[in-house]
């Protein structure tokens, strides 16, 4: 990278010779631990709301329009939100910030909870899933005020030497919670409601928190108390970034794959219904299979030595985009478990490197405010849905997620053939 001296060149390539490659390494520390079994109630709670609020909307209303205006209402406060995210991760203790905002969930989940089980919310109420808008809303903007603390803490909790395998594991974890949190979501639909699904996700938010709160305060990297405009704050960042043209590039990479990759999940409702024709327990088993794969495909990154990282995060987004393309216009059941399985270890596999290498290279002053552009991913994949739901108003959901993985390929072969540095990256 162009504004990176000698001397910290010479300190990562010292750090590539001694990182382990031991697989669960970081779980030797007690801190690391606590952190994660946090991360694992937040991220079961996450996965049960992403396939209870699609599913729901998508059956109060049958509209694929209006199940994308739910990830339209997720997204916008993300992308509103997340740079301030960043700015309040870099400013204020880290730990206090994730605790508040599980604390937050919890009050939402119940209150959505309440709202079905007194019949308030139901498809006898026309129009009463403004709820559900209200909630994502609020729900996303949690997420881009909290999630930049929870990503930009763990190089101050396992240190820079396990980084890369400590975020492996990060991604390992969240995996495996779809691969149970959908299941169990999908099991609950069918046999006790929606609301059974709410009230769960309070006890696991508030299970976060608990466990968080268990984690001692780590050491800022940062080195700094200085206290800015945010506005100024963030223009700082983002005058950072410019200077690190690879960097910029693989926040880049990674927010394009999510708008063209990712889309498919919110969407699979419509398979399930429609096409597989599999219900409720169909959407679980799908999700769920996507984290099985995903788990193999963390522990995988938990193993690589630092070489190579940047071939194989292009290569991995060429095979999303293809997997995506098949499974679009496929309509046998057990292909589809065995596609969507292929497809989760894809994702693990770009996102696990995305998140190590800008956290492995990123100066740590600026570390909470780069890592919040990747929180905006995840509003740009909502947009990412709406855009796919109202395309497949006109097209068909299969022809239009086909050519959202179309896409997915030619990007990935265009940054192969043009992004040379990226692709050379260790």
């Amino acid at each position: 990278m162009t504004s990176m001296n000698t001397k910290k060149e010479d300190e990562k390539n010292q750090q590539k010779k001694t990182t382990a490659t031991y697989p669960f390494e970081s779980f030797k520390l007690p801190v690391y631990r606590k952190f994660y079994v946090s991360l694992l109630g937040q991220m079961t709670a996450l996965n049960m709301q992403s396939m209870a609020r699609y599913l729901l909307i998508y059956r109060l209303t049958g509209s694929a329009a209006i199940l994308g205006a739910i990830s339209f209402a997720l997204a916008a406060p993300m992308l509103l939100f997340s740079l301030y995210g960043g700015v309040i991760a870099d400013r204020f203790e880290k730990k206090k910030i994730i605790i508040i905002g599980n604390a937050v969930s919890v009050v939402v989940s119940i209150i959505i909870g309440m709202t079905l089980s007194l019949g308030y919310l139901s498809a006898e109420r026309p129009g009463s899933w403004w709820i559900l808008v209200v909630a994502s809303v609020v729900q996303g903007t949690i997420l881009a005020l909290a999630q930049p603390a929870r990503q930009s803490i763990l190089p101050e909790i396992v240190g820079t030497e396990k980084l890369m395998n400590a975020t492996a594991l990060n991604t390992m974890g969240m995996n495996i919670m779809r691969l149970f949190g959908p299941a169990l979501a999908g099991f609950l639909v069918d046999r006790v409601g929606f609301e059974a699904i709410y009230y769960l996700m309070a006890g696991l938010y508030f299970w976060a928190a608990i466990f968080m709160w268990l984690v001692p305060a780590p050491k800022s990297l940062t080195g700094t108390t200085a206290i800015g405009k945010p506005l100024s704050e963030i223009k700082e960042g983002l005058g950072y970034l410019k200077t690190e043209p690879v960097l910029l590039f693989i926040v880049i990479f990674a927010m394009l794959r999510m708008v063209f990759v990712l889309p498919y999940q919110n969407l699979l409702p419509i398979f399930t219904d429609d096409i597989l024709q599999v219900g409720a327990t169909g959407l679980g088993i799908l999700m769920s299979i996507t984290g099985f794969g995903a788990i193999f495909g963390s522990l995988l990154v938990a193993s690589l030595p630092n070489r190579g990282r940047g071939f194989i995060l292009i290569g991995s987004a060429v095979i999303l985009g293809a997997l995506l393309m098949v499974f679009s216009f496929n309509t046998i059941w057990y292909l589809a478990i065995a596609v969507v399985a292929l497809i989760g270890f894809g994702q693990a596999v770009g996102t696990s490197l995305n998140n190590a290498l800008i956290q492995y290279y990123v100066d740590d002053r600026y570390r909470g405010r780069v890592m919040s552009l990747l929180q905006m991913q995840f509003g740009m994949m909502a947009f990412g849905t709406f855009a796919a739901g109202l395309l497949t108003e006109v097209i068909g959901i299969q022809w239009a997620l086909g050519s959202f993985g179309l896409i997915v390929v030619t990007i990935a072969i265009l940054s192969y053939i043009f992004a040379p540095r990226v692709r050379k990256l260790d």
